[in-house]
C-alpha cells in the first residue's frame, strides 16, 4: 500500500512516488509472468527428456490427368542470309529475300503480330587456305578475310492451320536459308493443362481414398503436393534448305498433318493418416 504526505513531501513529490510505485506494480507482475513461463517451459523439458517426437505418419499417392487435343495454331522458323564483300551489300540481299519472305506472309492471311524477328547478326567471314604437296595438304595458318555475313531468324505464326504446308512451300521458293522447328500448338493450353491437372488429382485422390479404406485408416491433412506432366509435345521438320527445295521455282507444298497433341498432368499427394 502507497501513502505519501502531501504536506511533508509537496503534491509533485506524491505524483513521482506514486509513479514509481506504479512502475515497480507492473515490473513486478511481468516478472512473476515470465517466471512462471520459463518454469512451465523447463518442466515440459525435463517431462519429455529421453522421448524422441515421433513424426506423423503419411502415405503418398500418385495421379495422372490427360487431355487429348487438336492443334489448332502452327509456328515455324526461317532465316535468310546476305553475304558480300561489304556490309551494306550483304545486308540489302537479306533484307531482299526479307521482305519477299514477309510480303508473301501477308498474302496468305498471317498479320504483322504473328511475324516476329528473332535474331539479326552480322559477321566477318574468314577462309583458311589449304596447300597441297606430295606429302598432302595442310594448312598455311593465313586467316583470308571474304566478305561478311548478314543473318535474319523470323518466327512465324500460322493461324489457319491448313495452310502450313503452303506457307512452308511457299518460303521455299522465295530464297529462306533454312526451315526449321514446325510446332503445331493449341492456343488455349492454360484451360487444358487446368483440366488435366483437376483429372490428375481427383486420380490421386481416389487412389488415397482406397489405400486408405484398405490399409482400416483416416486421411488427414494433405502435407506435400507436386506436379509434372508433358505439356508441349514437338513436330520438328528437317532443315530444308532453299536449294533443296526447288531453288527459284514454285516449290511443292509439303504434306504436314498436325495429329493430336496429348496434355498430360501428373501429382503427387502426401497426407498424413490418423
Amino acid at each position: 500500500m502507497f501513502c505519501c504526505n502531501s504536506q511533508t513531501n509537496g503534491n509533485e513529490g506524491c505524483a513521482r512516488h506514486a509513479l514509481i510505485h506504479q512502475i515497480a506494480v507492473v515490473f513486478a507482475i511481468v516478472l512473476t509472468i515470465f517466471v512462471a513461463v520459463k518454469t512451465l517451459y523447463a518442466w515440459e523439458a525435463y517431462r519429455t527428456v529421453g522421448q524422441e517426437k515421433v513424426p506423423p505418419s503419411t502415405i503418398t499417392v500418385s495421379g495422372k490427368g490427360e487431355v487429348i487435343a487438336i492443334p489448332d495454331i502452327a509456328t515455324v522458323s526461317f532465316s535468310v542470309v546476305g553475304e558480300a564483300k561489304q556490309v551494306a551489300d550483304a545486308q540489302k540481299q537479306a533484307t531482299d529475300i526479307s521482305n519477299r519472305a514477309i510480303a508473301f506472309l501477308k498474302d496468305k492471311g498471317i498479320a504483322e503480330k504473328d511475324i516476329k524477328t528473332t535474331n539479326y547478326s552480322i559477321y566477318p567471314r574468314y577462309e583458311y587456305p589449304t596447300r597441297y604437296t606430295a606429302q598432302g595438304g595442310y594448312s598455311t595458318g593465313e586467316r583470308v578475310f571474304m566478305g561478311y555475313e548478314v543473318t535474319q531468324s523470323v518466327e512465324v505464326k500460322i493461324r489457319a492451320i491448313a495452310d502450313a504446308g503452303a506457307v512452308l512451300g511457299g518460303l521455299g521458293s522465295i530464297g529462306v536459308t533454312n526451315l526449321s522447328g514446325l510446332t503445331f500448338l493449341v492456343d488455349k493450353e492454360d484451360q487444358l493443362k487446368r483440366t488435366a491437372r483437376s483429372g490428375a488429382i481427383a486420380d490421386a485422390q481416389s487412389e488415397a481414398k482406397n489405400l486408405a479404406r484398405a490399409l482400416g485408416v483416416s486421411l488427414g491433412k494433405i502435407t506435400n503436393f507436386s506436379e509434372g506432366g508433358n505439356y508441349r509435345p514437338m513436330y520438328m521438320m528437317k532443315t530444308a534448305s532453299y536449294d533443296a527445295l526447288g531453288g527459284a521455282e514454285s516449290a511443292p507444298a509439303p504434306d504436314v498433318p498436325a495429329g493430336e497433341n496429348k496434355i498430360v498432368s501428373e501429382v503427387t499427394i502426401t497426407y498424413e493418416i490418423e
